[in-house]
């Protein structure tokens, strides 16, 4: 059996003494890999605010009062009749005192429009949960023309938006994966020729010696799964201090926050660094089998 101590160090001086086209492989890996890796992480944060916003209420409805004939029976009303649509989970009446205290909470930096001091400009409303943010369009479609109903805003069409996006993303980031993954199997399998091509008067003396054909690749097929596995670890390193960075300095912004969990980060990090060592596995694999004609 071929000791792994001499394996090691058999590849580890090939790296050696093709240092620039190891490290042109271990660069190539890392360049495919951030791309896709940056996509899919990307994807996950847009994924996290549309479910966070999913979870809230997606459709607010202003009431019209007693200056337009409505009564706060006809609201009681029509909060009886919209919870029992099929598209609803859940109606909340908001009065006129909870709304004047939201109202000043929201605009609690903004003087200039808190400078208004009479409650009863602020309306009434119903806040509507759907089960399925995609029946947005029907909800908003039957309240409109409402006798009750003053105005109504929702969450829908951005959370639709986002939702689209995130698909298209992680489309892009599957696309990318597998156009750089190809592209950086096939730069190591021509590093690998090239590194058995430099040493091919060794290698016709180990053929004549009686040494086995496993016995000079194996050594090969390591070298180009340390070169996938470095260039995936650069990649993956790459990303969590992107990240990182993009959270202490741009997330500002109350409706989009940049968040990815831990667990997520740490399986799809693990996922990537086997895809690296393999693609450098299978690389090698391609170069010493066209070389060595096995």
């Amino acid at each position: 059996m071929i000791r792994l101590g001499y394996v090691l160090r058999d590849a580890l001086q090939n790296m050696r003494r093709n240092v620039f086209v190891a490290i042109g492989a271990t660069v190539a890996v890392f360049v495919s890999l951030v791309l896709s890796f940056g996509a899919l992480v990307g994807n996950e944060v847009v994924a996290s605010n549309t479910g966070q916003w999913q979870e809230g209420e997606h459709i607010a409805v202003f009431l019209k009062d007693a200056a337009d004939g409505i009564t706060s029976a006809d609201h009681i009303s029509l909060q009886a009749e919209v919870q029992q649509w099929t598209e609803v989970l859940e109606v909340r009446y908001v009065d006129r005192a909870e709304a004047w205290a939201e109202y000043q909470e929201l605009y609690k930096d903004s003087p200039a429009v808190l400078g208004v001091s009479d409650p009863s400009v602020v309306p009434r409303s119903i806040r509507i949960k759907l089960n399925d943010i995609d029946s947005f369009e029907d909800v908003e479609f039957r309240l409109e023309g409402h006798p009750a109903v003053r105005r109504i805003t929702g969450q829908g069409e951005v959370i639709k938006r986002l939702s689209s996006f995130s698909k298209t993303l992680k489309r892009v980031a599957i696309g990318i994966a597998v156009v750089q993954g190809s592209a950086a199997i096939i730069l190591i399998a021509n590093t690998i020729r090239l590194a058995i091509y430099a040493r091919r008067d060794e290698i016709a003396v180990m053929k004549l010696v009686g040494a086995s054909n496993w016995f000079i690749q194996i050594p090969f097929l390591i070298e180009g799964l340390i070169e996938g596995l470095l260039g995936a670890a650069l990649a993956v390193g790459t990303v969590w201090f992107g990240l990182k960075y993009a959270q202490d300095n741009f997330d500002v912004l109350d409706f989009l926050r940049i968040e990815v969990s831990n667990g997520f980060f740490a399986r799809q990090g693990f996922a990537y660094l086997v895809f690296g060592a393999s693609a450098g596995f299978f690389g090698s694999a391609i170069g010493v089998r066209r070389f060595m004609r096995v």
